[in-house]
């Protein structure tokens, strides 16, 4: 499957990471949404329907791990990749991210190859 107008949901409570994601995966060609946090995220998935999600760790309100238990826990959207962003780079988020149902981890700050690379990645496995 091409990844080209691949979507792609980007969750972040900083202002700065959401941008850079949206410039670095428009310039690879693909639909990109923005969520601020948790509970913004969860309406988006279900109106969007990503082929990727991107979530932070550490958010206000409802933190990545929870929104990533939640999305993996729903029939209709347990099959979407959702790829851990931290700017901790330890083996306990990774494992724990794991466990929630996160298929892949980015530490930030993340290039624009990597989040790409990233999108390449999924987009072949569907």
């Amino acid at each position: 499957m091409s990844t080209s107008g691949f979507k792609v949901l980007v969750i972040d409570d900083s202002n700065t990471i959401r941008r850079s994601a949206e410039i670095f995966l428009k310039q690879g060609g693909h639909d990109v949404l923005l969520a601020e946090d948790g509970f913004d995220a969860l309406a988006k998935v279900n109106d969007y329907q990503p082929n990727l999600i991107f979530c932070d760790i550490l958010m206000p309100r409802l933190d990545g791990y929870q929104t990533c238990a939640i999305i993996k826990r729903n029939a209709r959207f347990s099959s979407v990749p959702v790829v851990m962003l931290s700017s901790k780079d330890g083996v306990f988020d990774k494992a724990r991210g794991r466990m929630v149902g996160s298929q892949d981890y980015l530490t930030k700050p993340f290039t624009k190859d990597q989040l790409l690379q990233t999108v390449r990645q999924f987009g072949a496995a569907q």
